[in-house]
């Protein structure tokens, strides 16, 4: 989006910069409007090169993103895979009574 942005402002800008140049074409001397495009022209380019580092940088996010998703995904089926087990490795929860005679039973 924000290159299809960029990309509607440097076009209003290059008209922009074409009226100024026909319009000092006919003065002697370059005037101030012609002075700030072509500051305009520069932070143009500036914001061009920030955007390409920033989709450099969104899209090793989006890589880093993708393989911690993955290894979420593989952590949190080992987790439910373990609680499953330890579950089925509970005794069952006995009464007083019957813990009493358990131990008879094994004395």
């Amino acid at each position: 989006e924000l290159e299809n942005q960029l990309a509607a402002k440097s076009k209003i800008l290059d008209e922009l910069k074409l009226n100024v140049a026909l319009k000092d074409g006919l003065e002697q001397a370059p005037g101030p409007a012609s002075l700030q495009t072509a500051e305009l022209c520069k932070m143009r380019d500036c914001v061009a090169s920030q955007i390409g580092q920033l989709r450099t940088s969104m899209q090793a996010i989006l890589q880093h993103w993708k393989l911690y998703d993955e290894a979420y995904g593989e952590v949190s089926l080992m987790i439910t895979r373990y609680l499953y087990c330890i579950d089925q490795c509970k005794p069952s929860v006995l009464s007083l009574e019957a813990l009493k005679n358990q131990v008879k039973t094994l004395q």
